[in-house]
């Protein structure tokens, strides 16, 4: 099917990822995640907000499938399919992306091998070294990376910024349908979070949705959201506007919890 012919199900549009009444424990057995719902959207971005320690992060690590983590309730659906049980490679080729909020350094691994192997592990049409060379200058050139990066190993003696951008880079050249941005400014000073925001606004299409964790509304200077919500406490307790980000800059996190339900 085209991308850009919406699946339906009785008339309903489910071109969409959809969290529905998500609850997790830790192997433990501590609940953290308490009935989650959210949709993010082909062609929008959808900013989540909250507090330290108010489970963005964890529900990011759920989404992609770390093994850390059980659902005891509840599901998580792409364009309709329910993820719930898959594996995370195999999340990634039903378009699911997941950007780390630390990245890690693998030596002896170059940036264009680990992207090569990666592109090829999770598209039907597989590229030689000398087409991915060129598909992935093309990306570079598209984003404002500096050629060298490729040649470097992954992520290794990166700085801050390089790290997120090279997380961008990898968005960029796998193109996956649904993007999971966890707290890509952490760590980055005002004219790193410029340049990171910039080069995911320019990843914004109509058939991919983006989610971005974050605690602060500086860089959605730069990614104006279509959606913001606010996680505290493991819920999902407000749902706004970029207006709803901006009050929260202004006045912090609400302290009462009054739980709303996504619509």
């Amino acid at each position: 099917m085209p991308k850009n012919i919406a699946k339906r199900i009785a008339g309903r549009n489910i071109n969409m990822l959809e969290i529905k009444n998500l609850h997790v424990s830790t192997t433990e057995g501590q609940e953290i995640l308490h009935g989650i719902n959210l949709v993010v959207q082909p062609g929008q971005v959808h900013a989540l907000m909250g507090p330290n320690g108010s489970g963005k992060s964890t529900l990011a690590n759920v989404l992609m499938g770390n093994p850390k983590y059980m659902i005891t309730q509840g599901s998580i659906l792409l364009d309709g399919e329910d993820l719930t049980q898959l594996k995370p490679n195999e999340r990634a080729k039903r378009g699911l992306f997941l950007s780390f909020q630390y990245p890690a350094e693998i030596t002896g691994v170059t940036m264009s091998n680990f992207l090569r192997l990666a592109y090829n592990s999770i598209h039907e049409k597989q590229l030689d070294v000398l087409q991915f060379h060129k598909y992935m200058k093309e990306k570079m050139a598209e984003l404002a990376i500096e050629d060298g990066m490729s040649k470097r190993y992954l992520n290794h003696g990166f700085s801050g910024g390089e790290k997120k951008r090279s997380e961008i880079l990898q968005m960029a050249v796998l193109q996956p349908r649904y993007c999971i941005l966890d707290e890509t400014d952490s760590g980055l000073d005002v004219q790193a979070i410029k340049v990171v925001g910039e080069r995911v606004q320019k990843m914004r299409n109509p058939e991919r949705g983006i989610l971005i964790i974050t605690h602060y509304y500086r860089i959605l200077n730069h990614i104006s959201p279509d959606k913001v919500s606010i996680m505290k406490q493991g819920k999902i307790i407000k749902h706004g506007s970029k207006d709803l980000a901006w009050e929260i800059e202004q006045q912090g996190f609400p302290e009462e919890i009054e739980v709303q339900n996504a619509k």
